[in-house]
């Protein structure tokens, strides 16, 4: 076991990786095993990467994350897909996390390139089933209805 630093050299080399990447993230698990009970990680994301609106229920998990830099909004929806909160992220406003209880319906929006967070959900990791996928929300295949989603929420 060694203790992991989180500096500027990990969130550049994080977001460097992201911005390589076809889905404009990239993540760094600060912890060791998936099976973890606390997973903790860096994430970092560009604008126009798209997290599908997600919850966790099966089994219940909560989230928490804050923004290490940059900017961006989660946004709270109802069972319908309507927002029914949107909490805009930025350290440079003062605003540094927020911390999701277990069965609630959020997703991202990135508002400036180089954006990271450390996040810290309950483990041990597991995929999101496709029940805590939103319905209401495009696929991560539909790039079309990605596109359209997303300008909907801007």
């Amino acid at each position: 076991m060694e203790i992991k630093r989180i500096d500027k050299s990990l969130l550049d080399a994080t977001s460097e990786a992201a911005k390589a990447n076809p889905r404009l993230r990239m993540n760094y698990n600060i912890h060791d095993d998936l099976d973890d009970p606390i997973n903790r990680l860096i994430n970092a994301m560009e604008p126009g990467t798209y997290v599908c609106p997600h919850r966790h229920t099966d089994p219940p998990k909560t989230e928490a994350c804050v923004v290490l830099r940059g900017s961006l909004d989660v946004l709270i929806f109802d069972d319908e897909g309507n927002v029914l909160q949107r909490e805009t992220l930025n350290p440079g406003k003062g605003v540094y996390g927020i911390d999701i209880p277990a069965g609630i319906w959020h997703g991202l929006i990135i508002r400036e390139p180089g954006t990271v967070v450390y996040e810290v959900k309950t483990g041990p990791y597991t995929p999101v089933p496709e029940t805590d996928l939103a319905p209401w929300a495009p696929t991560v295949d539909d790039a079309e209805g990605i596109r359209a989603f997303l300008a909907s929420l801007s």
